[in-house]
């Protein structure tokens, strides 16, 4: 299975070659979910955004809300983790102990359909994996992704706002 999924992953990469202002193949995170620092500023223009919904930053105290993962990419930094950590402690022990939650990935329209589709369920199963780690249970989290069909941006600055992943309560 492992080894069918790198075999589409690639021909994503090849059918971005073909596609005008695409970017440059990158390899999708394949298995784990990678939860290692970053080695870019991940409040920078380039960065993309987990988006914690109001009802849920209500119910949990948080005030900030923003986790960022690198352009391409699904991997979280460090940086991400204390209002990750925030998030899991409420929906384990907290006021939102014993709820469901979707997590919902998204890309910005510069790659292949498809590619943005796996990239965007790569980036909602990161986030999935980080909060069972801090004990949410796996059951709890629906992840899906959306790809580039809601992206709006057209340049750099609003396409890192497509490059999200949207936490909702279920």
């Amino acid at each position: 299975m492992k080894t069918a999924v790198q075999l589409v992953i690639a021909s994503m990469a090849l059918a971005a070659c073909t596609r005008e202002n695409a970017p440059p193949p990158v390899s999708v995170p394949i298995g784990e979910p990678s939860v290692a620092p970053l080695t870019a500023d991940s409040k920078s223009p380039t960065a993309g955004v987990v988006h914690i919904s109001s009802d849920i930053r209500k119910a949990c105290g948080i005030t900030d809300a923003d986790a960022h993962f690198a352009f391409d990419s699904a991997s979280l930094g460090e940086a991400e983790r204390p209002v990750l950590n925030q998030l899991a402690k409420c929906f384990v022990s907290g006021p939102l102990a014993g709820r469901e939650m979707r997590l919902v990935g998204h890309a910005d329209p510069r790659g292949p359909d498809e590619y943005n589709m796996v990239l965007g369920g790569s980036r909602a199963d990161t986030v999935k994996a980080f909060l069972t780690m801090k004990g949410v249970p796996v059951g709890r989290i629906a992840t899906t992704s959306r790809g580039e069909m809601e992206a709006r941006g057209t340049e750099e600055g609003s396409w890192a706002e497509d490059r999200r992943v949207d936490v909702l309560l279920r």
